[in-house]
């Protein structure tokens, strides 16, 4: 699923988060030793250091992003399943993807 960026209703400005150990290494870089900030922030800062990564809890692999050349494959071929193999992607991902382009979703590949 892909996330819908868009402005906070309030104030009307982008909220960014983080989670994990992309939070951690963000705090770190931000609240450094001895760099000027507030002091309950600073704190933040270091009690997100503490969080562990529970050994059950696994680490999702990067996503690959469809690419114009990927979608105009898909269409060619017309079957998730032969697509899979040929994309080296899984077949729910091309069933879901086809129907995405399908129903104008995701925008049509340029030719």
């Amino acid at each position: 699923m892909e996330r819908t960026i868009k402005r906070n209703t309030r104030d009307g400005v982008y909220n960014v988060v983080y989670f994990k150990e992309q939070a951690q290494q963000l705090a770190e870089h931000l609240y450094y030793p001895g760099c000027l900030g507030l002091e309950h922030k600073k704190a933040n800062a270091a009690a997100i250091q503490t969080w562990v990564r529970p050994a059950e809890m696994r680490i999702a692999p990067p996503r690959r992003r469809w690419t114009p050349a990927d979608d105009r494959e898909l269409l060619r071929l017309d079957d998730p399943a032969a697509a899979a193999v040929a994309l080296d992607r899984t077949e729910q991902s091309c069933h879901m993807r086809l129907w995405r382009l399908r129903t104008g979703q995701a925008p049509a590949p340029a030719d």
